[in-house]
């Protein structure tokens, strides 16, 4: 008798746990689509008989099977490259598409670039050359100097409007990182609790990586896991996230909270209960999209305006320099055509003429019909090949993010699908699960009618029969 009992409760536990292996399963399929989600697979436990005494026997074979873990199917050693490589493609893509953006508003070779007016003035001065007495030859010059100065201002705006915006970015930026890493922590403390409670925390955990990837593609951090299973999560090497306590990631100096400059170095600092610590700048400092924005406003949109206005010191000063070598229709010196301030720089070109009579294109004075001057004026200065370099090399670091992205996205990719393979929903092969759940779970309560009607016959069909 023992032993029949000891099979129902055999059969019992056959039950509850493909019982439980069904859950898993549909579980599984119902969330396919769920961003973040890693499949659960249940594993079992043989249950193993329990002797009373030393001396004691046991007949049967077991006391059935228990769920010994419904295991979350991932490798951390895979979860914290993802993230690595994660953080470093938000970089490249970050930095690519702001510069492909000024790139754009460059508009470099075309018929509407600074370059293409540069041309166009210089062959102006040419026309003028030919037809020194020509007061349409001398408007088409102002006209095209005009064109150049709004050319050159376009480009410092498009550079500023750039800028402004990246500003206002990493302000955004540093509000999704504080977040991110409160949401990070606050879910280290929740699945503490919970699993010392003794309930399955694995919807916690899968939100909790979800977060830590997306502090890795902010700001690089770097996530570890400690001996409790809680993450500690640190960005350009000082801590962000300590088990349920989060530091507020803040934006020292460079940046306004509106938004606008205020003239220092743009800084980060990290302050905390453990202490308050001032980032590496550079690129020991923050990476992923942050780290881009950041560089980009520290040095690249600066270097190019930089050289743009390089490109308009000399524009105006080898313009101007060669004016006052020159007479102009009256045969007074040659004033100055461009205005230029060195503090404000390309932004502040414009044509100081406004006197069609006042281009020097005459070398000789006494009011000559004379266009050496002219002549002169159409190749003066070297701004054409400057700018000419300073585009190229624009062109250069857009063409050299291409190729680092697209490198950067095919192994990001393939650490996906590698995740993918091991973490994500296959929908056949749960519709196996199922199947073999429910082929198990249909044994098991066979075994159960079986065993019942054993136990019929012993207890109802079984005896002495009256005489």
């Amino acid at each position: 008798m023992a032993g029949s009992f000891g099979s129902i409760n055999t059969a019992l536990s056959g039950l509850r746990y493909n019982q439980v292996a069904l859950d898993v399963a549909g579980n599984n399929i119902a969330n396919a689509g769920t961003d973040g989600y890693v499949r659960r697979r249940v594993v079992g436990a043989s249950v193993s008989s329990a002797q009373a005494a030393l001396w004691s026997r046991y007949d049967g074979h077991g006391e059935g099977v228990a769920v010994g873990e419904v295991r979350r199917m991932t490798d951390p050693l895979l979860d914290s490259r993802v993230r690595r490589e994660h953080g470093l493609l938000s970089y490249l893509s970050t930095s690519r598409t702001i510069l492909a953006r000024v790139e754009d508003g460059v508009g470099e070779p075309g018929p509407n670039g600074v370059h293409a007016a540069m041309l166009d003035l210089r062959n102006a001065w040419q026309d003028l050359s030919l037809n020194p007495g020509g007061t349409a030859a001398r408007q088409q010059v102002l006209g095209r100097a005009e064109t150049l100065a709004q050319a050159l201002r376009g480009q410092v705006a498009n550079v500023a409007g750039e800028e402004a915006d990246q500003r206002v970015h990493a302000t955004n930026l540093v509000s999704e990182v504080n977040s991110a890493a409160s949401g990070l922590a606050a879910l280290n403390h929740d699945i503490l609790v919970t699993e010392q409670n003794g309930t399955d925390a694995g919807v916690l955990r899968d939100r909790r990586d979800v977060l830590a990837t997306r502090l890795a593609e902010l700001t690089g951090g770097v996530t570890t896991v400690q001996p409790d299973g809680q993450f500690t999560v640190t960005v350009a090497g000082t801590a962000l996230v300590q088990g349920k306590e989060a530091g507020t990631f803040v934006l020292a100096s460079g940046i306004t909270p509106t938004g606008d400059a205020d003239g220092s170095p743009i800084s980060y600092r990290i302050d905390a209960t453990w202490g308050s610590t001032v980032l590496p700048s550079g690129s020991a400092g923050p990476g992923g999209e942050l780290g881009a924005v950041t560089e980009v406003l520290t040095t690249t949109l600066p270097a190019y305006r930089a050289g743009l206005d390089a490109v308009a010191a000399d524009l105006a000063a080898s313009v101007n320099a060669q004016q006052a070598a020159g007479f102009d229709a009256s045969g007074a010196a040659g004033a100055p055509l461009f205005s230029y301030d060195p503090l404000v720089g390309a932004a502040s070109l414009q044509v100081a003429i406004t006197d069609p009579s006042k281009l020097a294109a005459s070398s000789v004075g006494g009011g000559a019909l004379d266009g050496a001057n002219a002549d002169l004026l159409s190749r003066v200065g070297t701004y054409p090949d400057a700018y000419q370099r300073l585009v190229n090399g624009l062109g250069t670091d857009v063409a050299a993010l291409d190729r680092r992205t697209a490198n950067q996205t095919s192994l990001s990719g393939a650490l996906d699908d590698a995740r993918e393979q091991q973490a994500g929903v296959n929908l056949d092969e749960e519709t196996v699960n199922m199947v073999s759940a429910q082929r198990a779970y249909e044994a098991a309560a066979r075994l159960m009618t079986t065993i019942d009607e054993v136990l019929d016959t012993l207890i109802n069909r079984t005896g002495l029969v009256g005489r």
